[in-house]
């Protein structure tokens, strides 16, 4: 063969073999050795140390918290304090695992990854060391054992953890913490196979207007290479291919592009791009990497507040831990959507924790859209430099990609050590701030639990960008939706206010595996029940107060009357979005007159769309529909609004009429021919009619019985004055008519009570209190004036017996004075229940079926032949529904719930707040006790209820 000819076979046969790689682009292959969650696991070899199961070989499920498969002890980090433990549980696990590694992965790069191992880990491969012991267990971290491989054969992982680190700062960061203590392999383990030219990691910054510098590092890059950057939408838009000269032996190079009609990512458009570099040498394909991006434009501005893309943000967020009840921080992506779709649903824009998530949780953060602070673990303990250095190298490198990324935090409450504040930046071409959470630090103030009136210059007047990484604090039904609205109306006042960052989304009760019996849910008392959420993200009612007040779209209040034009005014409260891109339509709901006495359910009237006009945010405009024919023969208008996704942003309600108008509606009225009567004795009255007797204590004025025929109706011992003094005056019985009457007259906060008994058995109740001001003895131990927390009247009636009720005001769930939002006018339906919220898990029932309910119109409270109905012709009314019960199992000062009033069956006027993690004085308005200035000449309170104690056929 001549020369020519053999320069031409090898140049055929190279671009043969050279096309064949090309056309095979070597990516990096992830080969999984555990399961990727907990809910899909691979079962490997175990040995646990110490506590359950201990001292023998089985298996295990990886990934997994071993104490939840049943090993070791469980421990809460507050062993120290509350827990009064003398050290937490350190025992031990030992994996071991057997793996194959391909043949033709020999000449390539190897490396095992761990997503996260509580808390010491040491791994060897085939009976040798990977690397030192990792310290710190929320990070994901990485050996190359390419060396330690037998290719086309067998391998042995074995891999030695430690609940407890040898590292003091470790111990003093992660388990000195106020949440609980696991061990194990809890995330997953992966190999990472990539050609030995290879580009190891990027870091990009990609700005809005579609410009973007990559800094890459590299290994082992020879002459003529080349690194090709394309984007991809995710609808399949195509951009332009860039191409840049990489130098040989180069270990670290900064390339930048701009692409054209990119479309930025921010909360409420979180658009995203696939981003692909391909490394060539001499035109070809070596080594190829793809990572999910957006495109938004960060600017921390001192004194003035953070940008995204141009635009002044204010954060609406919440802190979130990794947890599961049945994993523990093993978690799943269907956990991590589950979560962000919560959070979304909750109109939140932003998230916090107090260490990295799983990654995939961040990436579900980056498709939903949520602002997302990125904590450095270190729970009021820091780590020292050394480790902490390399744990922010491990946590930035991991994550420094997501465009829902945009704070890094350094610690928490005190977890902070200033020296590796630098590391972030180090690792961060797009310099996001550092922050220490609950600290005034460096300019951005973000103070943990803020009063009302925080001032002092910090927020009054302050200089400093204002965001609380933590507030309206959740224990049990307390903070969350609580004087939430208060807090939030006077903050935005500032100009420096940035958001803030409520605790906590979940009660984080672990499931012991360890425990025999019924109960298997442990939240430590009070210590981790701090949830809007239950541990299996169960909705407590402070979930709806939060949609309705952080909604982006605000109405002015307005009732319905007899004018109502069809309008409203609307604010829009979105960041970045025109409300015209979202969808509105209303209803109008009628009710047949016995619904209350049926099985019947509201039905729709008439309904309709709403034209939203064009409003930029921050903008307030007028909305109109044309009111329909029939709007008035309706009961309840209902809003409801859908953003551009179409995900519901909230139902907002009227009611079409006044209470007076309901009463009559739905009150059944039955023709009679016979007259109602009243009898006397020398301390009782009784008042009868249609087969319904009422008998009042003379001497008292209290209900002493109630019959229908031979059934009893137990509501006795009332009214009883609540938030009043009375003392009875005198008792007149009259006839009207067909009515029967008795009229209560009494010196002190309560004017007059007038019974009035129909002839068909209705039974009605004309209240009137505080009538002038010379009637002295109103309030317990003050002038009118002063601290009104409850007011009204109540009465007993045994819980047992109850089975449920259905009535027609705000619901579903009950309420507190300073949490009215998120209830809604219709009609609601509830059995009994006894859950105690933040506790109750084996059994946890919503809505809670006790407490305080708003704006009842009429109920028919469920008890057998006990049971009976109530109207009410005076507005604003709550109904006491029995006292919710107490947790068994709370430390002291979890302030589980403020005190109820005696009885059972109340009708108020006023109600106590529930207070949050502060006491009530440092809230806001709403949670204040009421005051009231009685004039002589004023016609009084007046409180007008009918009782249907009839036992009329329900259907």
């Amino acid at each position: 063969m001549s020369l020519k000819k053999n320069v031409l076979f090898i140049a055929i046969v190279a671009l043969t073999t050279f096309s064949a790689l090309d056309s095979f682009a070597q990516q990096t292959d992830k080969i999984y050795l555990s399961g990727k969650d907990f809910e899909h696991p691979v079962q490997w070899d175990f040995y646990c140390t110490g506590g359950n199961n201990s001292k023998t070989w089985t298996k295990i499920n990886v990934p997994s918290q071993w104490e939840l498969e049943g090993f070791g002890e469980y421990t809460y980090g507050r062993w120290y304090k509350e827990l009064n433990q003398k050290e937490p549980s350190k025992e031990e696990g030992l994996y071991k695992y057997e793996f194959e590694i391909p043949a033709d992965y020999k000449g390539k790069d190897v490396v095992i990854a761990f997503g996260g191992a509580m808390t010491d880990t040491e791994v060897k491969v085939n009976g040798k060391l990977a690397g030192e012991i990792h310290q710190g267990g929320f990070y994901e971290f990485k050996y190359d054992i390419t060396s330690l491989l037998n290719f086309g054969a067998k391998n042995i992982l074995e891999v030695h953890v430690w609940k407890d680190s040898s590292n003091k700062s470790v111990n003093a960061a992660e388990r000195r913490a106020d949440w609980w203590l696991f061990g194990g392999i809890y995330r997953p383990v992966w190999l990472e196979v990539s050609p030995k030219t290879q580009i190891q990691h990027i870091a990009v910054n990609p700005k809005m207007d579609g410009s973007i510098t990559i800094d890459m590092n590299l290994k082992n890059i020879a002459k003529n290479a080349t690194v090709e950057g394309t984007l991809k939408g995710l609808d399949g838009e195509k951009f332009e291919t860039f191409s840049f000269p990489i130098k040989a032996k180069s270990t670290k190079e900064t390339i930048a592009a701009q692409w054209k009609n990119v479309k930025p990512w921010n909360t409420e458009t979180p658009n995203l791009y696939d981003l692909e570099l391909v490394l060539k040498q001499n035109g070809i394909t070596i080594h190829k990497v793809e990572k999910r991006i957006g495109f938004r434009t960060l600017e921390f501005k001192k004194k003035d507040g953070i940008y995204v893309n141009g635009t002044k943000i204010i954060m609406k967020g919440i802190n979130r831990h990794s947890f599961w009840p049945e994993g523990g921080r093993s978690t799943s992506k269907r956990i991590s959507l589950l979560d962000a779709t919560l959070l979304k649903d909750m109109n939140m824009n932003a998230v916090r924790g107090h260490y990295p998530p799983d990654e995939h949780f961040l990436e579900v953060c980056d498709s939903l859209g949520l602002f997302a602070l990125n904590e450095l673990a270190g729970w009021q303990n820091s780590y020292d430099t050394k480790l902490g250095t390399k744990l922010v190298t491990e946590m930035v490198t991991r994550d420094v990609n997501h465009p829902s990324v945009i704070i890094w935090d350094n610690g928490n409450e005190g977890g902070w050590n200033t020296e590796v504040d630098k590391v972030f930046a180090e690792n961060d071409p797009q310099k996001r701030i550092v922050i220490h959470p609950w600290a005034d630090f460096n300019g951005w103030d973000t103070h943990h639990y803020p009063t009302y009136l925080t001032g002092m210059h910090r927020f009054n007047s302050g200089e400093n960008v204002f965001f609380p990484t933590e507030f309206m604090h959740g224990t049990y039904d307390n903070g969350h939706g609580a004087a939430l609205e208060d807090f939030w109306t006077r903050y935005k006042q500032s100009p420096l206010f940035a958001g803030g960052f409520m605790w906590a989304m979940l009660d984080e009760a672990v499931f012991r595996s360890d425990w025999k019996g019924e109960a298997k849910f442990d939240s430590k008392g009070s210590l981790a029940a701090d949830g809007i959420l239950g541990p299996h993200r169960e909705r407590e009612g402070s979930y709806y107060t939060v949609k309705e007040v952080w909604a982006p779209i605000q109405f002015a209040p307005k009732q319905v009357t007899a004018a109502f034009d069809g309008s409203f005014l609307i604010t829009n409260d979105y960041l970045f979005s025109n409300l015209n891109s979202c969808k509105m339509e209303y209803k109008v709901m009628k009710s047949d007159k016995d619904v209350l006495y049926t099985n019947a359910v509201a039905k729709e009237i008439s309904s309709g769309k709403i034209e939203i006009p064009s409003i930029d945010p921050g903008e307030a405009r007028k909305i109109k529909f044309a009111v329909p024919a029939n709007f008035y023969e309706g009961d309840v208008l209902s809003i409801k609004a859908y953003d551009q996704y179409n995900k519901e942003i909230y139902t907002w309600t009227w009611p079409i009429h006044k209470a007076k108008f309901y009463a009559a509606k739905f009150l059944v009225a039955k023709e009679t021919k016979t007259k109602a009567a009243a009898t006397q004795s020398e301390n009782e009255v009784t008042l009868k009619g249609s087969g319904v007797s009422v008998t009042l204590d003379k001497t008292t004025g209290e209900i002493l019985s109630v019959k229908n025929g031979t059934s009893v109706i137990p509501l006795t011992n009332g009214p009883r004055p609540i938030g009043m003094k009375a003392k009875l005056k005198d008792v007149q019985v009259s006839q009207e008519g067909d009515k029967a009457v008795c009229k209560v007259s009494y010196v002190g906060g309560l004017s007059s009570i007038k019974w009035i008994m129909e002839a068909d058995g209705r039974f009605k109740m004309e209240l009137v209190a505080l009538k002038n001001s010379e009637n002295n003895g109103g309030f317990d131990g003050a002038a009118f004036e002063d601290k009104i927390s409850a007011f009204g009247i109540t009465f007993s009636f045994p819980e047992k017996g109850v089975t449920g009720i259905k009535w027609f005001g705000r619901g579903p769930y009950h309420v507190w004075k300073n949490r009215i939002k998120g209830t809604t006018y219709g009609f609601w339906e509830k059995d009994y229940n006894t859950t105690i919220t933040g506790e109750s898990f084996e059994n946890l029932i919503y809505p809670e079926f006790k407490g305080y309910h708003a704006n009842l119109l009429g109920a028919n409270l469920k008890a057998g032949a006990s049971s009976f109905k109530v109207f009410s012709e005076s507005e604003n009314l709550f109904l006491r529904l029995f006292t919710p019960d107490l947790p068994k199992n709370g430390f002291p000062g979890s302030y589980p719930q403020p005190a109820f009033p005696e009885g059972d069956i109340s009708f108020m006027y006023e109600i106590p707040a529930m207070r949050d993690f502060k006491p009530l004085e440092h809230q806001g308005p709403e949670s204040q006790p009421t005051n009231i200035r009685i004039k002589s000449g004023d016609d009084g309170i007046q409180m007008n209820l009918w009782f249907d104690f009839r036992a009329l056929t329900e259907k």
